[in-house]
């Protein structure tokens, strides 16, 4: 779906590793959230609480997955699920432009 209707947007951005990872927070009538953000290259490692649909729009990264051994190349069009409680690593390679959906 390329677009949101009927949603709340929080102001405040959520911002990670000194501003290279930033996201502002999608609020929908059913209490669900997504994130809308962007990611500059570098490394990082996530910490889930929910389950995770990660949608890549533009851009490129690996991802280390929970429970793998090796990364995984996503590109802009793809996606991939991490699971809650758990954490992942990600190299991003290009300015990438991403949606979490927390899975409940």
């Amino acid at each position: 779906m390329p677009e949101f209707n009927n949603v709340t947007i929080v102001k405040k951005a959520n911002v990670y590793f000194d501003g290279k990872v930033t996201s502002r927070t999608v609020v929908f009538a059913d209490g669900s959230q997504k994130t809308l953000g962007v990611m500059l290259p570098g490394e990082y490692e996530f910490n889930t609480a929910d389950k995770e649909l990660m949608e890549i729009m533009a851009g490129e990264l690996e991802v280390l997955l929970p429970g793998t051994s090796e990364w995984k190349t996503v590109k802009g069009g793809e996606s991939f699920e991490v699971p809650s409680h758990s954490k992942f690593g990600l190299k991003v390679r290009s300015l990438t432009d991403y949606c979490c959906s927390f899975l409940k």
